[in-house]
């Protein structure tokens, strides 16, 4: 299963709020051997939110959205999941009965419009306001504020998917290529790629005093040993050299 995160709102674009989610999930995820493969920051701009939820609800990810979920009117993650899905939004008994029970007859006029949720959404509880968030296939839907969404981030994980642990690739070896040029790399690093299927290969390489290529393999241990070994063979033909941790002091 792969794992996807939407972090919503203009305040983060225009550089007026200061995103908190995105290493939050990550710590979270870590927690129990598991990692982002996706993440995308958009705005409450209703095409653009559009564009991205279809792309995300026609698969079969597990997605954790922040923002956009409450009353106003630059609001719109519940209007265009209905709108992706192809649904109604409808108030959910549920939901309604929450917000009832925490505002009383401050709920309405306008509270009670966030219990509008897309047909055949699952409750979140929020542990602070009483005013849930919502699940829709594999997508939960939370509010953008941290000290709300983040403890309803670790309730998802810890009532929806227990036994969702330990899927991280098992191990990683890195290598520092030193001096070394990328360009008369790619041959191997794409063999690596073709033969080595299952492991993940990175190529960063650092410039200045010291120029060298950080080159890691992550996966299954016996594969990256094998990998690895003809990738050590490759940079030393081309003449360059390689180390396991580099020298600090140089």
């Amino acid at each position: 299963m792969k794992i996807g995160a939407f972090i919503i709102g203009d305040v983060l674009l225009s550089g007026k709020r200061e995103d908190r989610h995105f290493s939050y999930l990550q710590s979270l995820l870590a927690k129990r051997g598991l990692e982002l493969d996706w993440t995308i920051i958009v705005g409450d701009e209703p095409e653009q939110l559009q564009r991205f939820l279809a792309f995300s609800l026609s698969s079969d990810d597990l997605v954790f959205s922040f923002g956009g979920i409450g009353a106003t009117p630059d609001d719109r993650t519940r209007q265009t999941v209905a709108k992706v899905a192809e649904v109604p939004l409808l108030p959910h008994p549920e939901a309604v009965s929450l917000i009832e029970q925490q505002f009383g007859e401050m709920a309405y006029p306008n509270r009670i419009l966030m219990a509008n949720l897309p047909e055949g959404s699952r409750i979140i509880p929020n542990p602070i306001n009483n005013v849930p968030g919502f699940s829709f296939k594999n997508h939960h839907f939370m509010p953008g504020f941290p000290e709300m969404s983040w403890p309803m981030s670790e309730w998802i994980l810890d009532n929806l998917y227990p036994d969702l642990r330990n899927e991280s690739p098992e191990s990683e070896q890195i290598i520092y290529i030193l001096n070394g040029h990328e360009s008369e790399l790619l041959d191997a690093m794409g063999r690596i790629v073709v033969d080595y299927p299952e492991l993940r290969l990175s190529s960063l390489p650092h410039h200045g005093k010291r120029p060298h290529i950080e080159l890691s393999l992550r996966g299954n241990n016996d594969l990256i040993i094998k990998a690895m070994n003809f990738m050590k063979q490759e940079v030393e033909s081309t003449g360059f050299s390689w180390v396991y941790q580099l020298d600090d002091s140089k």
